[in-house]
């Protein structure tokens, strides 16, 4: 029976090696590496390692023997419930060192690419269905106008591509990551996928969050069927976030000439979650390049990635990609690029009404008393110098300024037109021109 993660299937438990959809060189060959460079000797410790059911396992050392590849010890480890203990023989060794000088892979035996497809499909995101409650409880520590929860909620539950753009400081990075609370559910990552005999590393422990899991209780007469395939990792959706440091190369295979392996790129790690680009404009490739290398993916939803031999084959692109930007788009695409991306979603600076609900929130949590002369000092005398633009960032920054400049004069939090002036100051730079 599936175990079910909210609606996720999780992949089958493979029964026989022919369920792992490996050849059977590869997996005898990441066995023998695996032994070789782990020095184990153990079925259960193989087991672990290469993420297999124990008698698979012993199916891989059984064929490893009759290739006088692997010998038995002939010592039964007393600590290991009397395990038969097994040993590389020198043809195992020679073996070992060929397979290693290919490949330096070696541990978790990986997915085939169209065993990960298909779990992929069970997985989708777009089969993601996010409620208005569920994006108000994400969000309920940002003060947002209602009309933008009826634009966000039907962009993410389309799971296609979002462009949140307008002026810096108004919250579009925390959207961002409201949008991936309210997703929370959890899929299945592979440990690693093989293509054409090649190895690529999916799991990244920077980029998926291992999920708690149910385990079964060894005393219990009934299992809880809390079995899946351990290829993979039971994971919290994954959320890859970059800025100003992505490049079009951390979209491309990345490949490790020394252990002749390769690393899935950014928007495979992402598969099943989401992808925010933010900051996009302050890259070194101008916003036009990276859509154009999305084009594809975003209509279609696969992507296309090269070997180190140039063959090219087909990945699922499967990611809600969330672009955010301080630019106004038309300055940075053109009418092609603009209609590939699904909802453009416009984040305002506050209404003051909304402005002065953030500014108390954030006073209350600070332990900032509120003074009603220095806000009408702030509203009256210093918003119209920037012609009433409020932004989100504004109450933290300003708060946290009189609080440090209570806490050096040693005096009570307390807020003050002469304290609001001090604050105001330190949030903006005066046009002027320096001698140097």
């Amino acid at each position: 029976m599936n175990m079910h993660a909210a609606n996720v299937t999780a992949p089958p438990l493979p029964r026989k090696l022919s369920d792992l959809g490996l050849s059977q060189v590869m997996m005898r060959d990441i066995l023998l590496k695996t032994m070789f460079r782990m020095n184990l000797d153990q079925v259960s410790e193989l087991a672990r390692v290469c993420c297999l059911t124990i008698p698979l396992t012993q199916e891989l050392v059984d064929l490893c023997r009759s290739q006088k590849l692997l010998e038995a010890t002939g010592t039964l480890h007393a600590n290991s419930g009397g395990e038969m203990g097994y040993q590389l023989s020198d043809a195992g060794k020679a073996r070992a060192l060929d397979a290693l000088s290919q490949s330096e892979y070696y541990g978790a035996m990986p997915v085939p690419l169209t065993a990960y497809e298909e779990q992929m499909k069970r997985q989708s995101i777009r089969n993601i269905k996010i409620t208005r409650d569920a994006l108000i409880g994400s969000m309920g520590h940002l003060i947002l106008p209602d009309e933008l929860l009826d634009h966000l909620g039907p962009a993410v539950t389309s799971g296609r591509s979002v462009l949140l753009y307008g002026p810096p400081g108004n919250g579009k990075s925390s959207i961002s990551y409201g949008i991936r609370d309210a997703i929370g559910d959890k899929i299945y990552v592979p440990r690693a996928v093989e293509y054409s005999g090649q190895v690529i590393t999916v799991y990244d422990p920077i980029v998926h969050s291992k999920a708690e899991e149910q385990v079964d209780d060894p005393g219990s007469l009934r299992r809880s069927g809390n079995r899946y395939d351990s290829r993979y990792i039971y994971c919290e959706r994954p959320t890859v976030m970059t800025g100003g440091e992505l490049n079009l190369s951390m979209l491309d295979l990345n490949y490790n000439p020394t252990a002749r392996t390769y690393t899935a790129p950014l928007q495979m790690k992402a598969s099943g979650g989401i992808f925010i680009v933010d900051d996009l404009g302050r890259q070194e490739e101008p916003p036009q390049a990276l859509i154009n290398r999305w084009i594809v993916p975003l209509e279609m939803n696969y992507d296309i990635l090269a070997l180190q031999s140039g063959e090219k084959f087909v990945v699922p692109f499967d990611t809600l990609v969330i672009f955010s930007t301080n630019f106004h788009p038309n300055e940075i695409f053109d009418g092609a690029a603009l209609r590939r991306i699904f909802f453009k979603i416009k984040i305002d600076g506050p209404s003051q009404e909304n402005f002065l609900k953030i500014f108390a929130l954030v006073a209350r949590k600070k332990g900032m008393p509120l003074d009603e002369k220095a806000l009408l000092h702030l509203l009256k005398v210093k918003y119209p110098t920037i012609n009433y633009n409020y932004a989100n960032y504004h109450p933290v920054f300003l708060i946290d300024q009189m609080i440090s400049v209570c806490e050096f004069e040693g005096i009570p939090y307390q807020m003050t037109p002469e304290l609001i002036d001090r604050a105001w100051e330190n949030m903006f730079v005066r046009d002027e021109v320096i001698a140097r």
